[in-house]
């Protein structure tokens, strides 16, 4: 089993796909790196020779912010947002949507609001 930024890569995919296994690498990043590092994009994980999984780990670490790194610097752009009271920063302190996307119908479970079906008003039982 390969281990790369501290991930554990599953060894049965392909390359390409087993590298979006990492939080911060995507397809088209992972498609640079195996480009960057001289390596076929169909082979299998678990095909690799040392040599190439050391230049795929190596090329990680020197060009891209993965992982624990990438979500702290996240967690810090949210945090600065916050802090200077912007628009974007309150809707990530009230857990809504930031990017202008509506609230009416959509993000419900964001809102924790339960979802109204046809049927299910408040009756109001009367004595007879």
């Amino acid at each position: 089993m390969a281990r790369i930024s501290g991930v554990n890569i599953p060894t049965d995919k392909r390359v390409v796909i087993a590298l979006t296994y990492i939080y911060g690498i995507g397809n088209t990043s992972a498609k640079k790196i195996l480009k960057q590092a001289q390596v076929d994009e169909s082979i299998r994980v678990k095909d690799l020779t040392d040599d190439q999984t050391n230049t795929i780990r190596a090329i990680i670490d020197k060009g891209h912010s993965v992982e624990g790194e990438l979500r702290r610097e996240v967690l810090q752009d949210i945090k600065r947002l916050k802090d200077i009271g912007s628009y974007r920063g309150t809707r990530h302190a009230k857990r809504l949507p930031a990017r202008g996307q509506r609230t009416k119908t959509n993000s419900r479970t964001v809102r924790g609001n339960k979802r109204m079906t046809a049927g299910s008003g408040r009756r109001v039982l009367t004595k007879t």
